[in-house]
């Protein structure tokens, strides 16, 4: 039986779903941190709607980079892990 055919265990689907969990929540988390930052600035200071708005684009745009990268480096650590039951790209 090949890597590819073999059916996960329960506690490998545990720990899988328990990695995306961990994933979504640290990247809300990071996320939040960088829109605070980028945007906080903003409220802080008395500036014009339209610099405002920027302000919000921009911090907006950050942290939802920021979280797409988060989550796949979350799982993309998770994956390569020895005892994952996956080896890197797909290999046998």
């Amino acid at each position: 039986m090949t890597q590819r055919t073999m059916r996960r265990s329960q506690a490998e689907r545990d720990a899988a779903t328990v990695e995306i969990g961990y994933a979504f929540v640290s990247a809300c988390f990071a996320a939040a941190l960088v829109f605070g930052a980028v945007f906080g600035p903003a409220l802080a200071l008395d500036l014009s709607g339209a610099v405002e708005r920027r302000f919000a684009l921009a911090g907006g745009t950050l942290a939802a980079a920021v979280f797409l990268l988060r989550v796949a480096h979350v799982l993309w650590r998770f994956g390569r892990r020895p005892g994952s039951g996956r080896t890197p790209h797909g290999g046998t």
